[in-house]
């Protein structure tokens, strides 16, 4: 593989299942896939690395910032991330409004309360992780009528990877599970009282949306639900997840035949 850029090494440092799934991207937008998964971590660690909430929001309005002076065809900012953003979205490979929108999604996070019910924790999921899909699937040139599937798709993967994440999350003082299926405060004492709820979301899960009429140079935006499929079922059995060379050689399979 050539050297990988730095948007490129950070997706596979810090989300190396986007990545994988991302090297069966035409190669001519891979680079903007990339891209697009390190602006995602970088949403997706602003409350994990602020102190308080404010701040979070503070970093979550410095990259809505980015996204719309790219739009508007003002300069770059120098960063590693948004800077090669910037060129993305100005080539017209990424859309400012799906980037925007993965942003605005990402404010639950902040919150001091928990996430009020299962039906917010799902639209939280079709906003970030599901949100996420879309971006991809667009810049991959997916029909829009799969639009819907594939942030249903995303989606999935993000609720898979909320439920790995609960004693990560617990150590940082945060529960993303819904209030209506588990008290927080007891998670973030003893992330093991999450098991329950943790089944529980993984047993009902959204049904896995078709995807066989995607075509095939926009299968990487689909790749995740591979994951989410076989994480979702090990979950709901009580299992701990702990990615390995079958789910690897399972997306690898998929992406070869073009099905997800």
């Amino acid at each position: 593989m050539p050297e990988l850029s730095p948007c490129g090494a950070l997706a596979r440092r810090h989300d190396p299942d986007r990545f994988l799934c991302a090297l069966f991207a035409p190669p001519a937008r891979r680079e903007a896939l990339f891209t697009l998964i390190a602006f995602n971590h970088e949403l997706a660690r602003a409350r994990e690395v602020a102190t308080n909430p404010m701040l979070a929001l503070m970093r979550l309005t410095w990259w809505r910032e980015v996204v719309e002076q790219a739009a508007e065809g003002a300069p770059a900012r120098a960063h590693e991330v948004a800077a090669p953003l910037h060129a993305a979205i100005t080539a017209r490979e990424l859309d400012p409004a799906d980037l925007i929108a993965m942003a605005e999604a990402r404010e639950p996070e902040m919150e001091e309360d928990p996430i009020p019910s299962t039906g917010a924790f799902h639209a939280y999921l079709r906003g970030t992780a599901g949100g996420f899909a879309v971006a991809a699937g667009r810049l991959l040139g997916a029909p829009p009528a799969l639009m819907p599937a594939l942030q249903q798709a995303g989606a999935l993967y993000g609720l898979a990877g909320v439920l790995r994440a609960v004693p990560a999350l617990a150590a940082q003082g945060r529960c993303l599970l819904p209030a209506d299926v588990v008290d927080s405060h007891a998670v973030l004492m003893d992330p093991g009282a999450a098991a329950p709820a943790i089944r529980r979301l993984a047993a009902d899960a959204p049904p896995a949306p078709d995807l066989s009429a995607l075509p095939r140079d926009s299968i990487a935006a689909a790749l995740p639900l591979v994951l989410a499929r076989r994480d979702l079922r090990r979950l709901a059995r009580g299992k701990t997840v702990n990615r390995g060379g079958m789910d690897r050689i399972a997306v690898t399979w998929a992406g070869i035949r073009g099905r997800a």
